[in-house]
């Protein structure tokens, strides 16, 4: 009867070893492992692992994620065989450790050792409890709950970012950057030592504050590493002598704006950007010595990016984070804003792919009207025929507004948009002609990025903030196209007289300066760099004299000559010119090539031509058509001008420039010189050579005040084109009193309400502007 009760009772083991493992499975889904946080400290770090900026969580704490790869072996050498020398044997708990550490309490009558194992370590952090004996034992299941869910490397991996050390810093990485300045994976035995006993009591041996309390910690661990026969004596009797001394721990504060954007790029605790740390350290320097050179209130930005992979190298939001009267919160390479002349460069490279233009086509710097819109200048000039290089290399307004107006605001506007360039407009308005000249709002980072076209063969590739973000890029220009205009900008824009250029492009930028001098801008292009710079008032309240070459070119050129010192070793990129691409003899006024000695060729130009195609003359809308540079005339055998009708005449044809290019033109290339005298006996009907007349000073429908304090307003106005040489004036039907120039005029509007002036050339042809004298 007895053996048939002791197997009965050997039966049961089995349920009750099932009906224990059932209840621990309970109790592990009623209290799992807090291993989440609701708002996990995070931290930005630059390509090299230098950390940026940090995020602490909802306790303050910041941390620098690492893995055990991250970290120098000497450090887990340290830390194991001081901590836990049995940690890759035990399930969670050592029972025998605990047993030793409650032998030393019962004679030394207090808690000298706790014999914790590191996996009780990582309970302890991720899920405080009381020291007392309920909370011994809730950190020993949850030991045991570690070890059933996470492999060893995850659990000490755990401890290297939990472990405290000091204030509001935890884990081995943010420990190694805050006290020692560098990664983890460079610490000597020393430091490996000393920060592997840092946690036992952080705030007791703070090495900033104790150095003695914390060099005595480091040579305990020492010791004890030489005791075990983990590091040899001779070693660690060396490190002994090294005494513990660190500065103020620093906190990473570079990059600030990027950093609080890349929080929303990544998810990940340790996001890795693709700064250059040195290089972003050089460009703040140089914002801080800018600084007191700016007016009151203006910020400054600054993005540089590597073209060949569009990894963002250095970035600057704001002249200051914490000066509020420059609004240095605001991220100035985010914020949308008028670009100026800035998508200038992108209108040629259109045309140029359009076959409107060739590099030196003829353009036309001259007063004109596109329905209500009348441009001007930024020098408030106008400078008559310009070469298509020379007027993008001189920012000239007439000329690009014509090519927009080709190749439509609307076709250029979706052709930006669709590699990433987005241009805003206000809320019910269409694109229309002032986008040349800024009449939009879009970002600096998407400026650089769609600049990155001309240095990548007319494809424009979107910018990369993380080291492992995949390089994306479309299509915006043809090779050909995007060469031509990077060699304008370069002040290459005409072919050698052997028809050869070089590789590699020098510095090549374009400027930008919204209405009203609110935003200078300028972007540039170096052998491997793209360089974006914005100068202005983050509230966009005007600054007298801001433009682009004043206020943003001189930083520009500083960071280019920062720039030559990162340069990798890789050599010096370069940029072959297509093979369809070539140099061409072209003639102005026609723009086409024409045999030497032909007397339509009234100017010689050599200039970069895509595929083998010379496009004649772009003539603006209103003007002749397609052969109207070709004037036919009738002449008669004697060489004079006549009417078709006379008798003997003969149809003669030839070039001539363009009609409003006239004031600008020399004498002896003006029409009344370039045709045969008129047979008064029998002259054409129609000349048709005067160009037209344009009032300048005065726009129509303008309302005009007196400076404050006057009574008067003085206007000065002038006219351009016409026949003759004497001009003569009317202001509300009254003759104006005239100067021998009688091409201009000053008006004293004395009293106020609405005014007509009128202006006759020796020809009878009027010209007339309506404007208020407020």
């Amino acid at each position: 009867m007895k053996q048939q009760g002791g197997k009965t009772r050997w039966r049961w083991l089995p349920l009750a070893f099932l009906a224990l493992l059932l209840a621990l499975f309970g109790l592990d889904r009623l209290f799992p492992l807090p291993l989440r946080e609701v708002q996990p400290a995070r931290v930005v770090v630059a390509e090299d692992g230098t950390p940026l900026w940090r995020f602490a969580d909802q306790q303050g704490v910041w941390r620098y994620p690492v893995t055990l790869d991250e970290v120098a072996p000497a450090y887990l050498e340290a830390l194991l065989n001081y901590e836990d020398r049995w940690f890759w044997r035990h399930p969670g708990i050592n029972p025998v450790a605990i047993l030793r550490a409650a032998g030393q309490n019962l004679r030394a009558g207090t808690i000298v050792s706790g014999g914790s194992t590191l996996t009780m370590q990582v309970a302890r952090l991720i899920d405080p409890q009381p020291r007392t004996l309920r909370g011994k034992a809730v950190q020993a299941w949850r030991a045991l709950q570690l070890e059933w869910h996470l492999s060893k490397r995850d659990i000490l991996t755990l401890y290297l970012n939990r472990a405290p050390f000091g204030g509001t810093v935890e884990g081995v990485g943010a420990a190694s950057w805050i006290w020692l300045g560098k990664p983890p994976s460079q610490l000597t035995q020393g430091e490996a030592a000393l920060l592997a006993v840092l946690p036992q009591a952080p705030g007791r041996l703070r090495p900033d504050r104790w150095p003695q309390r914390a060099e005595a910690a480091r040579n305990k661990v020492l010791r004890r590493l030489a005791e075990n026969r983990v590091w040899p004596q001779q070693r660690v009797d060396e490190i002994l002598q090294e005494p513990v001394w660190l500065p103020p721990r620093q906190m990473p504060q570079t990059a600030p704006l990027l950093a609080r954007r890349l929080l929303q790029l990544s998810p990940q605790n340790k996001i890795v950007s693709t700064i250059d740390f040195s290089l972003q350290r050089e460009l703040e320097s140089l914002t801080a010595a800018l600084r007191p050179q700016l007016p009151p209130r203006t910020s400054l930005a600054m993005l540089v990016v590597d073209h060949t992979d569009m990894r963002v190298r250095g970035y600057v939001g704001s002249v200051d984070l914490r000066d509020d009267s420059r609004f240095g919160h605001v991220d100035m390479i985010a914020s949308v804003r008028s670009p100026g002349s800035l998508l200038k460069p992108f209108i040629y490279g259109m045309a140029l792919d359009d076959g409107l233009i060739h590099g030196e086509s003829l353009l036309q710097d001259v007063p004109r009207r596109f329905g209500d819109y009348r441009p001007g200048n930024f020098d408030s000039g106008f400078h008559g025929p310009v070469s298509a290089s020379e007027a993008l290399k001189r920012s000239l307004n007439l000329p690009a507004v014509q090519l927009l107006d080709a190749l439509g605001p609307k076709s250029v506007t979706a052709r930006l948009r669709n590699v990433g360039l987005n241009l805003r407009f206000p809320p019910g308005a269409e694109p229309n002609l002032s986008l040349a000249l800024g009449g939009t709002g879009t970002r600096l980072d998407e400026l650089v990025a769609a600049y990155s076209a001309f240095a990548r063969q007319g494809n424009a590739a979107q910018l990369r903030w993380l080291a492992d973000q995949p390089l994306q890029q479309r299509r915006l220009l043809s090779p050909g196209a995007a060469w031509i205009v990077r060699r304008m900008l370069a002040g290459e824009a005409q072919p050698s007289a052997s028809g050869t250029a070089g590789d590699i492009v020098p510095l090549a930028w374009k400027t930008g300066t919204s209405y009203g001098y609110r935003d200078a801008w300028t972007i540039g292009i170096t052998p491997r760099y793209l360089i974006g710079v914005w100068v202005g008032r983050p509230d966009a309240t005007p600054v007298a004299g801001q433009f682009g070459f004043a206020s943003a070119v001189p930083v520009m050129h500083q960071v280019a000559n920062l720039l030559a010192g990162h340069m990798p070793a890789g050599g010096t990129p370069r940029d072959p010119r297509p093979a369809s691409v070539s140099a061409q003899s072209i003639c102005w006024p026609g723009g086409q090539p024409l045999p030497a000695g032909d007397e339509n060729c009234r100017q010689r130009r050599q200039s970069w031509v895509l595929n083998q195609t010379v496009p004649p003359t772009l003539l603006a809308p209103g003007q002749e058509g397609i052969n109207g540079l070709r004037l036919r005339y009738w002449q008669s055998p004697q060489g004079a001008r006549v009417a078709a009708d006379c008798p003997d005449a003969q149809s003669r044809e030839r070039l001539m420039w363009p009609l409003p290019l006239e004031p600008w033109l020399p004498q002896a290339e003006r029409r009344a010189q370039r045709l045969p005298p008129i047979d008064p006996a029998c002259p054409p009907l129609q000349q048709g050579n005067a160009p037209p007349m344009i009032v300048t000073g005065v726009i129509n429908g303008q309302h005009l005040q007196p400076l404050p304090g006057s009574a008067v307003l003085l206007l000065p106005v002038a006219v351009q084109g016409g026949q003759g040489a004497r001009r003569w004036w009317f202001l509300n039907g009254e003759p104006v009193e005239q100067t021998e120039a009688s091409n201009r005029v000053q008006l004293a509007l004395r009293e106020a309400g609405p005014c007509q002036l009128v202006v006759m050339d020796e020809a009878g042809q009027l010209a007339s502007v309506a404007f208020t004298r407020d």
